[in-house]
């Protein structure tokens, strides 16, 4: 599954005055590198934060592929804010991790001598019992954007367009993507100040995931499947000849679709 990073609750400690500085703290889930944890928390925390630009992130283990993680903002030394119109970019290509039950090839595969080892078909980890498969780690690249609008463009149906199309697979090209490869995971958005006509600074978070074509899955072939749809593969017991062992292999591969689709023309970047 991909890194995940959630807001804490103890989160947005804040200090106003001649030395502001705030804290977003976030759970970081589904790695156990370092590096992976901190890039994907500065790719989910906002460029600047109240004004605000990030001057720090750090990270601490806590558990098995669970990380807290503390992003540090503080008074700009010198320059300027960005102005409506001007975004700032980061992005990650840690990956995501994927239980497969099945390979793409097997490569050897070897018996006592005198007997032949059974033919799985590709399966993984097959038992009496079933296919346990593997984890392995999926190309998932993460990108967050954040953009400066006037208050005038952040309307209430605006902000209703950002919550209807979370969670949603764009329905068109975006971004250099194609249809179907990329997830919105949400944005977080806030006031660069106190005045009801100040700008607002709103950083979005995706996820990318590659379509793919001519998937095979044992003697199953022409599968294609959007970035973001699910396959699975369904296996029965069939009669290896050549060890004449009772095996588990692939029968049938469905592909679901498990997101809705949606424009990201609404997103409006």
């Amino acid at each position: 599954m991909p890194i995940t990073v959630t807001e804490k609750f103890e989160s947005r400690k804040s200090t106003k005055g001649d030395n502001p500085s705030a804290e977003l703290v976030y759970t970081v889930r589904g790695t156990n590198d370092d590096l992976a944890a901190r890039n994907a928390a500065e790719t989910t925390s906002p460029a600047t934060y109240d004004g605000q630009p990030r001057q720090s992130t750090s990270v601490e283990p806590v558990g098995d592929e669970l990380w807290e993680a503390v992003v540090r903002y503080g008074k700009a030394q010198g320059g300027s804010l960005p102005e409506p119109g001007e975004s700032i970019f980061s992005f990650d290509t840690g990956g995501g991790t994927q239980h497969i039950t099945q390979s793409k090839d097997t490569v050897s595969s070897h018996a006592p001598s005198g007997s032949s080892p059974p033919d799985f078909g590709g399966a993984i980890g097959v038992t009496a019992d079933g296919v346990e498969g593997v984890d392995i780690t999926v190309p998932v690249f993460q990108f967050s954007e954040t953009h400066y609008f006037t208050n005038d463009q952040v309307t209430p149906s605006y902000k209703g367009t950002l919550f209807t199309l979370t969670g949603k697979v764009n329905s068109g090209a975006f971004k250099g993507f194609q249809a179907g490869e990329v997830l919105f995971l949400g944005a977080s958005g806030a006031r660069r100040g106190t005045d009801p006509d100040d700008d607002w600074e709103i950083t979005f978070r995706f996820a990318a995931s590659p379509n793919a074509t001519g998937i095979s899955v044992g003697d199953i072939g022409g599968i294609s499947k959007k970035g973001w749809e699910y396959l699975w593969v369904r296996y029965a017991d069939q009669e290896d000849t050549g060890s004449h062992a009772i095996v588990k292999r692939p029968v049938a591969a469905y592909v679901e679709r498990v997101y809705d689709e949606g424009s990201f023309a609404g997103l409006g970047i």
